[in-house]
């Protein structure tokens, strides 16, 4: 622990940390090791993960505390030094549903508590916790180790029940409940947008002075029009490939036609993501030009997740009854350099989510000089500069979206400008200063003592 005066402090202290030597993150019910996609993990595994990395790169050590989901997993797993993940044995050696979690939150706090109680004292000096199961768990442990707790809602119940996807059900009150608790406890809230600050003290009541605004950032050098970053950095000769090479090397890559247009969703498929309105617009193009179904792919990459669980092969329905089931494609998630080959190949991404805290598929994509068609809700209206880099949506008509990507296929000029906007836009965002962000909240919680410590 650096402090101000060089003295360390009687445990339980509110000290001014310079930089936290140790943080303990907790993420429950989801591991950052999982691949995004699929079941639980999603943009907030790859949060936890680059977050803890540049955490580690600026000299602050992660403990990440998570659930084993199988016996064969090792206790403990180091990412990259600094970077330590531990399978907390926690419940059933299986995923299990939310809604059963709330059951073996003692189970995870005591095992959390018992690691730390083999560590000299004062061995954590901040507590980050990330969604609300995980900050139940983190008020415990931060009230007994008197150190301060950092919370990141990721999503928010009362804004996901404001804006409900057809077939999709409510968050439930025990959800609601807990999460109030944790924001009222928490010594500092990060918000990924202003949006999601106004949400924290207008929903919540959280004081402003609490909250912090740190956006989730994207990797530059693995998320780029070109591919990856050569070794070294050389960027020569990038610049003179054309705007398109990129984009049509990855299809080639991907077994498509240089030539074909594919509009892209990644995600989990579930109703709060809404791919049935891509499929819809989908249709609804090739309706207005039927020519343009020879040319025209539509990709989805990702597994069911949430309540999209109960109908597996729901969008696989969906696209047989509107009659393009020849053009649709269905892919497994991947990591993350395939990933990026997929946005490269897209002629344009589309995010129509119900509610996003940030939208991290639209940042990833824009990165890669992919334009963005998206719902103009939460997050995604920060991430996406409508007429800039993408356009934003109002409302879920699939006519909509379908208006808007017709511009995209059919007019290259603007197609290119949206590209170059796509890519200045992505740029400012970079996982080493979303981890420099954190940090300065980390330190703003220590200057006072814990709220956790004084409720």
């Amino acid at each position: 622990m650096h402090l101000v005066d060089g003295m360390p402090p009687a445990r339980g202290e509110g000290v001014r940390l310079r930089k936290p030597s140790r943080v303990a993150m907790l993420s429950m019910h989801t591991s950052p090791l999982e691949q995004p996609g699929t079941g639980d993990a999603g943009g907030m595994n790859v949060y936890i993960i680059e977050l803890a990395r540049q955490l580690a790169a600026l000299g602050t050590e992660v403990e990440v505390f998570t659930r084993a989901v199988s016996s064969r997993l090792p206790p403990t797993a180091e990412i990259v030094p600094g970077v330590t993940v531990r399978h907390v044995p926690a419940g059933p050696y299986e995923d299990i549903g939310r809604a059963e979690l709330p059951a073996w939150l003692c189970a995870f706090t005591a095992d959390v508590l018992r690691t730390e109680a083999g560590y000299e004292a004062g061995w954590f000096d901040v507590v980050h916790s990330h969604y609300w199961l995980s900050g139940q768990v983190g008020r415990s442990v931060a009230r007994r180790w008197g150190v301060p707790l950092v919370h990141t809602s990721h999503t928010l119940a009362k804004v996901k029940n404001a804006s409900l996807a057809d077939g999709d059900r409510p968050e439930p009150e025990l959800r609601l409940r807990g999460e109030q608790a944790v924001i009222d406890s928490a010594s500092r809230l990060i918000a990924s947008t202003q949006t999601e600050r106004r949400h924290l003290t207008d929903l919540y009541g959280a004081a402003p002075s609490r909250v912090d605004v740190v956006a989730p950032g994207v990797d530059l050098d693995v998320f780029r029009p070109d591919g990856p970053r050569p070794p070294g950095g050389d960027d020569r000769g990038a610049s003179d490939r054309g705007p398109d090479s990129g984009a049509r090397a990855a299809r080639v890559r991907l077994g498509f036609d240089p030539d074909t247009q594919i509009l892209l969703f990644v995600g989990r498929i579930q109703p709060l993501k809404a791919p049935d309105v891509l499929l819809a617009a989908a249709a609804d193009l090739i309706h207005r030009d039927p020519r343009r179904r020879g040319r025209l792919a539509v990709v989805v990459v990702g597994g069911p997740s949430g309540s999209g669980l109960e109908r597996p092969d729901s969008l696989v329905k969906l696209a047989a009854e509107l009659g393009i089931a020849d053009i649709v494609h269905f892919q497994p998630p991947v990591p993350q350099e395939q990933l990026a080959d997929w946005y490269r190949a897209a002629t344009a991404v589309v995010v129509p989510s119900h509610s996003e805290s940030f939208g991290l598929v639209a940042v990833e994509a824009q990165a890669c000089g992919t334009p963005v068609v998206a719902a103009a809700v939460g997050g995604l209206c920060t991430a996406v500069e409508h007429g800039t880099s993408g356009v934003l949506v109002h409302g879920w008509n699939p006519a909509d979206y379908a208006d808007a990507l017709e511009r995209i296929l059919t007019e290259e000029r603007w197609r290119r400008h949206l590209s170059a906007g796509a890519r200045a836009r992505a740029a400012g965002f970079g996982w080493s200063a979303t981890a420099r962000g954190v940090l300065a909240s980390y330190q703003a919680a220590a200057t006072a003592v814990p709220r956790a410590l004084a409720g």
